[in-house]
């Protein structure tokens, strides 16, 4: 799908950061059950701390979402295949750094995530509308639990999917 992102300037400025809250994001790799080979993912969430609590984070996740031009559902964007995406992903010392008009976030990597990343060049990225408060930054996040909310499927059909092109700094 090749979204048309013909969002305005006054729209994302619309969007204020404090209405989102606090934003964290999650590394994690996982087989790709189409060809098994590792597929990297991105996770990005509110706790749900924005100004208007867990409801006005959502709307002000969905807002950010629409202005940027992805769209929530089950559909997933090709960042490659999309002109205009103001979504990057910069990955070097085994960060990385995920950039959005209005945000910056950044997240430690582990190894089998950078191979990963090395061998498909992606990551799907995936950016939650529904708040998650109790995986919040230095409180480990199991994969049990991982896997119960990013599997949960109010949470998945709330989100925006995306493949996102990995970029580093060239020495």
């Amino acid at each position: 799908m090749v979204p048309d992102v013909t969002s305005t300037p006054s729209a994302l400025r619309a969007i204020s950061p404090a209405r989102l809250g606090t934003l964290v994001v999650i590394a994690w790799s996982g087989e790709h059950p189409d060809d098994e080979r590792d597929m990297p993912f991105l996770l990005a969430y509110s706790l749900g701390d924005g100004a208007g609590g867990p409801e006005g984070t959502g709307t002000a996740a969905r807002e950010l979402l629409d202005a940027v031009g992805l769209p929530v559902g089950g559909e997933y964007v090709d960042a490659a295949d999309s002109t205009g995406l103001p979504v990057t992903l910069l990955v070097e010392a085994g960060q990385a750094v995920l950039t959005m008009p209005h945000l910056t976030a950044q997240c430690a990597v582990p190894p089998e995530w950078l191979a990963a990343v090395g061998d498909r060049g992606h990551v799907y990225f995936i950016f939650a509308t529904r708040p998650w408060p109790d995986a919040a930054p230095g409180v480990p996040v199991t994969e049990d639990r991982l896997r119960e909310f990013v599997g949960d499927e109010a949470v998945l059909s709330s989100s925006a999917h995306c493949l996102l092109p990995v970029r580093q700094l060239r020495g």
